[in-house]
């Protein structure tokens, strides 16, 4: 028996509740280490007039102040345009924008040169909402669009239509770890940089662009993250580039570490979505005609926000066949941080506007939205293409909302709300069942690829190098599960190098579900060799002592711990006396893997393609409690089932549905961020920021995974699991809506997202006055 499919323990575990794992801050000081940090941009739009270094130079402890002028490469980046810049040139965009590095002996000397530091700025009106940007005709990128069928032949044939508009907000990924790196200068330029970040690779590649270096000239490794959430994609990239600049210009060590205030106002988080919709629907509430336009606040500069829009694009059917669809997207240009990556990728804002306008078509026939749901659902042999011409094989969704209606009773239990809401005067119920189809791969072609290097020792252990970072996913446990299973032995024998640039090049960022998908195969795919070369030494050598057996690496057997001719399976060799063999004959033991995905392209031009290697699917049904007069929420009850195929880690993975739901539900609940009309980031702490906490966790809490075998696409038949389980939470939202449409279904139109507790109570307001209008107009 192998470990694939086994709750091995993270590799971090012990590590983590010791505190004997180390993080960027945690590295011991350099002798002659600075420590960089920047002033940034205090306004959201302006001209910058002067900048006086004066004073901040004369600081104790300054060693240096740079600006725009001292890049000696190139200013301006940008993970997929090219228009972001490292330091403030003319002009500001977004607070929070650096403007000026600052390297010092202390922290203390850094925060009093911060202080004193003068620049001029001509204060411009920004631009900060979508509404905004869309008067303004400011956008980031062109318009793109999906489109499948007729829509009008699809409203012409509806008995309803409906129009109108949801809005969901951002939110913070609230990480432990700040953005931070340490970088050593060496020999001819060469410079090693420790960066706490998804995707090591970008940040050699921007460090080189700004610096004007080679490539190779810039290795970045990052042993592990305190928590990313697509935070630390591409925006690790700004924080690393600044502490190299002092590096490269001091020859000097530099460290940078972010504070939690300055790393919730300057960086960008979760893409807020306004998005317009016209849905077409029969008595029966099935959809005949969709037209929705996707607005996404992407802020100052592009970051991510195109392929974010994308994914949002792709995801904006979720679960449900729509014979006439169009969707258009726009990323729109504001005066904020740059948005980027946030688990789910767009997805959570493309699904849950289709959630909504499912339960708007509920209230309208007064029918119940799980009934809508299933009436719209992917059918299996047909109605089972989505808009942008991708079938959806191996469709499990029909089976996974019959069962989740199943084992949470639901029917009774939606009838037992029903009965609540009437009796009670002081809170209210809601219940809902929203099921999820999530699309595994990048959207981008190219990116799917991964290398893997494998090496092993005399001893038999196995040392591991991929692309894949780890911040807590579990990605590196599930690859050392992949590996010692291929050699049949102990996973303590395997471990994870930390991921570096000069041993895997050219890697994907840690994002899109698919580190383990990607990583997982090119290891394998390295290990396959190895493994070939030892069977044809092991055949040799156990059938060299006149037993009457031809050498046959085809009949070499791995299997826990040993090696043999099944022909002869009394005589063994453990792993580590074959691997002494194999290097006494020369044999290599050390091999690259390569991995690209199979089938997959998408063409933006035409809107049309196979984005996705397969779908993750799953269903959630979550009941909610809400107090009356204050508008406080609890999450009474959460039944969530997942299909993730044969899972190589269900311990693991479990944990991966349980915290991405609970992520979730702080997106759909209680994290806003609310901002002042200049553009400052009010909610910028704990304080003022909530994320959920343990009183927040569902009281009955179940969690399943659903049968699946199937998935022979992927590795092991394994499915990725780190963002589909976030949008479950989408459950909550629509519960804490229904709640609502129990006393007034004008007040539900209006739940934005995040349906905090000012949310609903002011939902509930509205109701009660308009209540109160419609009594005295009766009166008179």
């Amino acid at each position: 028996m192998g470990s694939v499919g086994k709750d091995i323990a993270h590799d971090s575990a012990v590590g983590h509740v010791s505190g004997e794992s180390i993080y960027i801050d945690d590295m011991a000081f350099a002798k002659n280490e600075l420590i960089v940090d920047f002033y940034a941009s205090p306004v959201a739009n302006g001209k910058i007039v002067s900048i006086d270094l004066t004073r901040a130079s004369n600081v104790p402890g300054i060693v240096g102040l740079y600006t725009h002028k001292d890049i000696e490469g190139h200013n301006k980046f940008g993970p997929i345009i090219a228009d972001e810049y490292l330091l403030a040139e003319e002009k500001v965009e977004f607070i929070g924008q650096p403007i000026v590095v600052i390297a010092g002996e202390t922290r203390k000397a850094v925060l009093a040169a911060r202080k004193v530091i003068d620049v001029k700025i001509d204060v411009l009106e920004p631009t900060l909402t979508i509404d905004q940007s869309i008067a303004r005709k400011q956008y980031l990128a062109e318009p793109r669009f999906i489109k499948r069928g007729d829509v009008d032949a699809g409203f012409a044939e509806a008995d309803h239509i409906l129009e109108g508009r949801f809005i969901s907000g951002g939110q913070d990924h609230f990480y432990l770890e700040g953005q931070a790196a340490i970088v050593y200068p060496g020999e001819y330029d060469n410079l090693v940089v420790h960066s706490s970040t998804q995707h090591p690779s970008e940040v050699q590649e921007v460090i080189a662009h700004v610096l004007g270096l080679q490539q190779n000239q810039v290795v970045c490794i990052t042993k592990r993250m305190g928590g990313g959430f697509g935070g630390k994609e591409c925006q690790a990239t700004h924080p690393a580039c600044m502490a190299s600049l002092v590096a490269h210009k001091t020859k000097r060590p530099a460290r940078i570490v972010y504070n939690k205030d300055d790393d919730m106002s300057f960086t960008g988080g979760r893409h807020p979505f306004q998005n317009d919709y016209k849905v077409g629907f029969t008595k029966d509430g099935v959809i005949t005609a969709l037209k929705t336009d996707l607005y996404t606040n992407g802020g100052a500069a592009n970051d991510l926000s195109t392929a974010v829009l994308g994914r949002a694009m792709t995801h904006a059917d979720n679960a449900y066949f729509i014979a006439n669809a169009h969707i258009n997207g726009y990323a729109c240009k504001t005066n904020l941080p740059p948005n980027t990556a946030f688990r789910g990728f767009g997805g959570p804002q493309g699904v849950v506007n289709i959630e909504n306008i499912m339960e708007e078509i509920a209230l309208f026939l007064g029918k119940d939205p799980f009934d809508v749901r299933s009436a719209n659902c992917y059918g299996i042999e047909e109605r089972n293409t989505t808009p942008y011409g991708q079938i959806v094989y191996n469709n499990l969704l029909p089976a996974l909302l019959k069962k989740v209606a199943e084992t949470s009773d639901y029917k009774n239990r939606l009838e037992a709300v029903k009965k609540f809401n009437q009796t009670s005067k002081t809170h209210l119920k809601g219940i809902s069942i929203t099921p999820v189809k999530f699309g595994i791969s990048f959207t981008t072609k190219f990116l799917n690829q991964a290398n893997a290097m494998v090496l092993i020792y005399k001893d038999g252990t196995v040392l591991v190098s991929t692309g894949a970072t780890e911040m807590g996913q579990g990605a590196n446990t599930k690859i050392r599960q992949l590996v010692a299973d291929e050699f049949a032995i102990d996973p303590n024998m395997v471990i994870m190098a930390p991921t570096a640039t000069d041993k895997n090049n050219n890697t994907s960022a840690t994002a899109a579900s698919a580190a383990t998908d990607l990583n997982g195969s090119a290891a394998v795919d390295a290990c396959v060799k190895i493994r070939q070369r030892l069977a044809e030494c092991a055949a040799n050598y156990l059938s060299s002592d006149g037993a009457g057996i031809s050498p046959s690496p085809s009949h070499i057997v791995f299997a826990d711990g040993n090696v043999f001719d099944k022909r002869r399976p009394d005589k063994k060799l453990t792993f580590a006396e074959i691997v002494s063999a194999a290097y006494h004959e020369r044999i290599n033991l050390g091999e690259r893997g390569f991995y690209a995905t199979p089938g997959i392209d998408f063409n933006w031009k035409t809107g049309v393609g196979q984005p996705f290697l397969y779908y993750t699917q799953g269903a959630a049904c979550s009941e909610v409690l809400i107090d009356r007069f204050t508008g406080e929420l609890k999450v009474v009850r959460a039944d969530l089932w997942m299909d993730i195929g044969k899972s190589i880690n269900p311990g693991i993975d479990r944990g991966q549905i349980t915290g991405a739901y609970i992520q979730g539900m702080g997106w759909v609940t209680t994290e806003e961020l609310r901002r002042s009309e200049d553009g400052v980031l009010l909610s910028h702490s704990p304080t003022t920021y909530k994320i959920p906490n343990v009183q927040d966790m569902p009281r009955v809490f179940n969690v399943d995974l659903f049968d699946n075998d199937k998935n022979d696409v992927n590795i092991k038949g394994s499915k990725a699991v780190g963002e589909p389980p976030f949008l479950l939470a989408i459950s909550v939202w629509t519960a804490v809506k229904q709640a609502i449409a129990s006393v007034s279904k004008e007040a539900a139109q209006k739940l934005k997202l995040p349906a905090t507790n000012e949310e609903i109570i002011m939902c509930m307001a509205t109701s009660k006055k308009s209540a109160l209008a419609s009594a005295k107009q009766t009166k008179a």
